[in-house]
């Protein structure tokens, strides 16, 4: 297949719409500031089908698998999986605080601290617990569920409504062929909306540069190249040792998805994508059913770059306070934040609440430091959501090999051959 010129490719056309949002918020951050709608309307155009491609894909991934013995141990692997690498995360984001010391010196008094900014957030996370977490992932009704917009909440009516489907056997084949055409229908959408990603990426890149500033990161400089840099080396040395086992290359896999990085770049959204990546993956040789259940379900229990974010965020809080931490309060730390990185699944800027709620519950480290970082968290929002996405499509892949029914030669040819025109490709099987 003829490839189509640079410049019409996706990603290049990511990649200008950046530069030009950059260069606007900086140059013009009054006009840049009114470009907002633009990236918020492509991620609710985005977001408005995210609960049917979920829906259409996991049922028919459940309702396709041989029996429901595949459907616990696939969810049993996915689970162990993701315990392990959030585990990895948080001990890996600790012991970074602890070498780049990103708050020492800092000597921030609390009294000083205006907290009427974070009060949002720490009222959302006094109702994060194991109890509403539990009852948030139970719709009041089959609509409900996708109105919500809880990933969880639609991944159980979907698993519920796969496995009694597939339970009725032949008497359940209409409805079953009816939902994979809807699958297919939904996709197509997806790819047409896909088009005006490079719109979306500038009008969220624009607003935030002219709304925050560049000079907005100075102060918190070591804070934020350290963070990266963190999440550099758990990209390339935690992932690439899955990689590794799994016999893929980690650097073909961040060319395959670079369309997708590009777009959460712009937008920092990982949601917006997730309908591409399970596409991807399953091009990749991941079989459907492990891909409908791992990467929805990943998206609220295998947030790496959250985790990672979570420790080094309360270390810096605690060392910008001069606040001492024992060992044995980090550990409880570490556990805290398993629970409560989990339980805000769902919640309008997650990720700071999940951080609020674990200060809540371990009030070692005061609350009120959470305004130091409240300026920086969009900057580390969006790196945190790229090694979201880069780790869900890898628990997806990891978990094919592990249940030993990964395509390793459909892996290596479509990386091989097939990164360098994914984007063209990518649309092609679609309407097929």
């Amino acid at each position: 297949m003829t490839s189509k010129p640079f410049y019409k490719e996706l990603y290049f056309q990511v990649i200008v719409g950046i530069v030009i949002g950059v260069s606007l918020g900086y140059f013009f951050p009054d006009l840049a500031v009114k470009m907002k709608p633009l990236g918020d309307g492509f991620i609710k155009l985005i977001a408005m089908i995210i609960g049917p491609i979920i829906f259409c894909t996991v049922v028919t991934g459940i309702a396709g698998m041989r029996d429901m013995k595949e459907l616990g141990r696939v969810g049993g692997k996915a689970l162990i999986y993701f315990a392990v690498m959030s585990i990895v995360a948080l001990i890996i984001g600790l012991i970074g605080g602890h070498v780049i010391q990103p708050g020492a010196g800092f000597n921030v008094e609390l009294s000083t601290l205006d907290t009427s900014a974070i009060s949002k957030y720490t009222e959302s996370a006094k109702e994060v617990n194991v109890v509403t977490f539990v009852m948030g992932i139970i719709p009041s009704t089959f609509v409900s569920a996708f109105s919500s917009g809880n990933v969880l909440a639609i991944l159980m009516v979907s698993i519920l409504f796969g496995y009694s489907l597939s339970a009725i056997g032949e008497k359940g084949r209409p409805v079953f062929q009816f939902v994979e055409s809807a699958s297919r229908v939904f996709f197509h959408n997806v790819h047409l909306i896909s088009k005006l990603s490079s719109i979306g990426a500038f009008g969220a890149i624009a607003y935030t540069i002219g709304a925050y500033g560049l000079a907005s990161l100075i102060p918190l400089v070591k804070m934020v190249f350290g963070f990266y840099l963190l999440l550099i080396v758990f990209v390339v040395v935690v992932y690439g040792a899955v990689a590794s086992v799994c016999r893929f290359s980690l650097f073909a896999y961040l060319r395959f998805i670079k369309e997708e990085l590009l777009i959460i770049l712009g937008t920092g959204s990982s949601s917006v994508v997730l309908p591409h990546l399970m596409e991807k993956v399953e091009r990749m040789g991941c079989p459907k059913p492990v891909v409908a259940l791992v990467i929805p379900s990943g998206y609220s229990f295998n947030l790496n770059g959250t985790n990672l974010y979570m420790t080094m965020a309360i270390l810096f809080i605690a060392q910008a306070t001069n606040t001492e931490l024992s060992f044995s309060s980090q550990m409880i730390l570490i556990l805290v934040a398993m629970l409560t990185s989990k339980g805000a699944a769902g919640v309008t800027g997650a990720a700071f609440v999940m951080l609020t709620s674990t200060l809540i519950v371990l009030p070692v480290v005061p609350v009120a430091g959470m305004v130091l970082i409240l300026g920086i968290h969009r900057f580390v929002g969006t790196g945190l959501a790229i090694v979201n996405l880069i780790g869900n499509g890898i628990a997806a892949i990891a978990v094919s090999a592990w249940d030993g029914v990964l395509d390793k030669e459909q892996m290596r040819q479509t990386l091989n051959t097939q990164s360098k025109s994914s984007a063209v490709e990518y649309r092609s099987e679609t309407l097929k």
